[in-house]
């Protein structure tokens, strides 16, 4: 049995492929990079260079596979349909896909496929907290707009949950909204941040126009940080209310964002700054 696992280098998508690899199941790596790929991936992911956004690229990529996981992508609107079908005519019979925050095109075609799909729901991931390593590092500061509860998500338990559907009965059909234990607001995580490196960090607050602008010049289109940072202003509930789906589909509890600080503090973590 193979599972194919696309973003394989992604925030998420390592941690589908290493779950998968630690339940000694054999994994093909779709990406762009194989060499990058094999520095960040387990031994014994097989590497197959290419993108699914680019089906032209996908190759031979499905051969052979049972399985498939899909990271929904912005490029993935267009390609993701004809993805799917031509997954289900090589022979994948369970999917998983980790939406784009919304059911859109590809995430209407696995439902759809006749398979056995997951669709995986994660709200804000934890993994957010690393656009402000810089800051930290040579300000000691945390720039937000804003100050709300946000249920984050350990980008380790989506793996996990989608490694779970992926090789588990019980899954199919089903879309679970994923999150953390417990809502935390901006201030508190940087808060549990400063404990965690040992010295202050300051949460500085911008404004909403700062906000956009700083995506934008991070390559964000002007539409869609607009649409990131409205998001952030005006969370929806499901962002900010805990569930156990975590728990109850692996049987432990989800991990927390202190879990995830004691995982990656390093990063964040430099000398004391000068007085």
């Amino acid at each position: 049995m193979t599972t194919l696992v696309t973003g394989a280098t992604g925030n998420t998508g390592r941690h589908v492929t290493a779950e998968l690899v630690r339940r000694g199941e054999g994994v093909r790596a779709l990406t762009r990079d194989p060499g990058r790929a094999a520095s960040v991936l387990p031994d014994g992911v097989e590497l197959v260079a290419g993108t699914h956004t680019d089906l032209a690229m996908l190759g031979g990529a499905l051969d052979g596979v049972d399985r498939l996981h899909i990271t929904a992508t912005a490029g993935l609107v267009e390609t993701g349909p004809e993805l799917v079908r031509r997954a289900v005519a090589a022979g994948v019979r369970r999917i998983t896909v980790l939406w784009g925050g919304y059911v859109g095109p590809v995430e209407e075609a696995v439902a759809d496929s006749g398979v056995a799909w997951t669709r995986l729901e994660p709200q804000e991931f934890m993994s957010n907290a690393l656009t402000w390593v810089d800051s930290v590092r040579t300000e000691g500061v945390v720039r937000e707009p804003f100050d709300l509860p946000s249920a984050v998500v350990h980008e380790g338990d989506i793996g996990a949950v989608a490694a779970a559907a992926l090789l588990e009965d019980g899954h199919a059909g089903k879309a679970y909204n994923l999150t953390g234990p417990e809502a935390l607001r901006t201030s508190e995580r940087v808060a549990l941040l400063s404990a965690a490196i040992g010295h202050p960090v300051d949460l500085v607050r911008i404004t909403r126009e700062q906000a956009v602008a700083r995506l934008v010049a991070d390559g964000v289109s002007p539409a869609d940080a607009e649409y990131v940072v409205g998001w952030h202003a005006d969370p929806p509930a499901a962002s900010w209310t805990p569930v156990d789906t975590v728990a109850q589909v692996l049987g432990r509890p989800a991990r927390t964002f202190a879990d995830w600080l004691a995982e990656h503090a390093d990063r964040f973590d430099v000398p004391r700054l000068a007085s």
